[in-house]
Order: structure tokens, then sequence, then C-alpha cells
């Protein structure tokens, strides 16, 4: 599965959400999907049925942050979900990389910089709808296409 693939399962009750133009949404939304494969490989092993759970929590708090902060009246309400989104991110990112062990290193690798696709947006937007800087040193993420993570998704065997 890639995302072109899987963009077109989506119902249009979501894709004519006004919602669906944020890219950051697409992007978090299809993470999960991702993820689902990810986190029934971890739930297989008892070592890691509980990062499986946690792992699920996260991803799928990302899209859903997203999509309630989108629909808050104010600037700062918006603005907190998106930063509760961007907080799930990198948790997801954190259990990812603890599960590397069992879905090996590209699949981690890829959910990773995948992941990066969605924080470093979210850590342009808080600032704009906040109308303050988020406290913390600009990342210095490498630069991988974004076509190319979603079009190439590896699954653990």
């Amino acid at each position: 599965m890639n995302f072109t693939d899987w963009i077109k399962t989506i119902p249009p009750e979501i894709t004519r959400d006004p919602l669906w133009n944020m890219e950051v949404y697409r992007i978090a939304l299809f993470i999960g999907e991702v993820a689902w494969f990810d986190v029934c490989k971890l739930a297989q092993d008892k070592r890691t049925l509980e990062i499986s759970d946690q792992l699920h929590r996260a991803v799928g708090s990302i899209s859903a942050n997203i999509a309630e902060g989108y629909s808050k009246a104010s600037k700062k309400d918006e603005a907190r979900f998106f930063e509760y989104s961007l907080g799930s991110a990198r948790e997801a990112r954190d259990w990812y990389y603890k599960s590397r062990h069992i879905l090996g290193d590209d699949v981690f690798l890829h959910r990773a910089r995948l992941l990066v696709q969605i924080i470093r947006p979210l850590l342009k937007i808080v600032p704009e709808f906040r109308g303050k800087k988020i406290s913390e040193e600009q990342s210095d993420y490498q630069p991988y296409t974004l076509e190319s993570l979603l079009e190439n998704v590896p699954f653990a065997e």
C-alpha cells in the first residue's frame, strides 16, 4: 500500500470536508493507516504488546488532534490542539524507535521520516496560530521528499 492507492479508498465524507485540504492532516491520517500494520506486528510478541498500544494511541492522536483543533473557533484553541498533535507525532517517533528491533530499521526510518513531514509543518503552524514562537530551538531535519515517503512504504515481514 502507498499513499496513491490509499487515497482512492477515502470516502467523500472525509475528502469533501475542508479539513482534507490540510496536507499535514492527510499525511497524519495516512500514517495512522500504515501504523495499523505495525501495531498488529508488535502485538504478536508479548514483549512489545504495551509498545503496540502506546504507538497506536500516539499515532491515532496525531490526526485526531489536528481535526479537533481545526474545528475550534479561536486561533489560541486551534494552536493548543495542534501542539497536542505535535507532541503525539514526536511520541510516535519515539515508540517507533523502540520498536525497530521487531519492525526493522527500514520501517523505523521510513516512519520517522514520515513523522518529520508532520512535525515540521506543525512547528510552523503552532506559532502562527498562537501568535508567538514555540520555545524551542529550530530543528534541522534531513530533507527527504514527501513523495518518496508516501509512495515507497516498507512493512515489517
